[in-house]
Formats: structure tokens, sequence, C-alpha cells
């Protein structure tokens, strides 16, 4: 089933995130390999050229690895998963702080509104 793409940002920009997000989150682990990029370009319903360049981007920024014999692999350094994994976190945390601003709540407000949902959510 193709990957749920928006139109509104560059499609490999897309594919670099949620290729992060799979590594961040465990789905591939630390030392596993990826798929090709044809078979994850095809996974995904794009073109292979495209999901070339998201590879690119991941491994500029050392979170794949490419080995000549075995393709690409999820880099072994579990300190930049994890800082990879806290970058993605504050930008979500800052699109939810700008949205909740444009709904006109405060700082304060909203932490109470979370302590409040986060209490309702573990009765």
């Amino acid at each position: 089933m193709a990957w749920n793409l928006e139109n509104d940002r560059p499609i490999y920009a897309q594919i670099v995130e949620r290729i992060q997000l799979q590594i961040v989150s465990g789905m591939y682990k630390a030392g596993d390999k990826l798929p090709s990029v044809r078979e994850l370009a095809a996974i995904a319903g794009v073109n292979p050229n495209t999901m070339q360049k998201a590879f690119g981007e991941l491994e500029r920024s050392g979170l794949i690895i490419t080995q000549r014999t075995s393709g690409r692999i999820v880099t072994e350094n579990e300190e930049m998963i994890d800082e990879v994994k806290r970058q993605l976190a504050q930008e979500q945390i800052e699109k939810f702080m700008e949205k909740m601003s444009e709904l006109g709540f405060g700082k304060k407000e909203i932490i109470e509104f979370l302590e409040k949902s986060n209490q309702e959510g573990h009765k």
C-alpha cells in the first residue's frame, strides 16, 4: 500500500521524515539492513529517483550508512538515533505550541490543558 504523502511539501523530504520516524520508533533498529531503493519506492508508491534522493539525505545526516556489499544499514550510533528522536519531538512540540497559540491559549493554559487531558486519559 502506497504511503500517504502530501502534495504541499517535497516528496523526498516526507520520505526522509517517514524513514527517520521508522528508525527512531524502532521499526528499523541500529544496524538493521534497509530495503533497497527500488523495494521502498514500490512500497511508498514513488519514483526510485525520489527514494534515492531521500536516501542520500539520510546518508548525509549519518542516520544510514551504505555498505558496498550489503546495501544500506541504519547507523549503530544509538546516541545519534536518540538525538534525531529528540529533534523530531521538538519539532512536534513547536508545531503544537504554535497551533495552540493560534487558538488563543497561553503557555500556562496549554500546560494546564495537557495535565487535565493526561489525567482524563489515564482513568
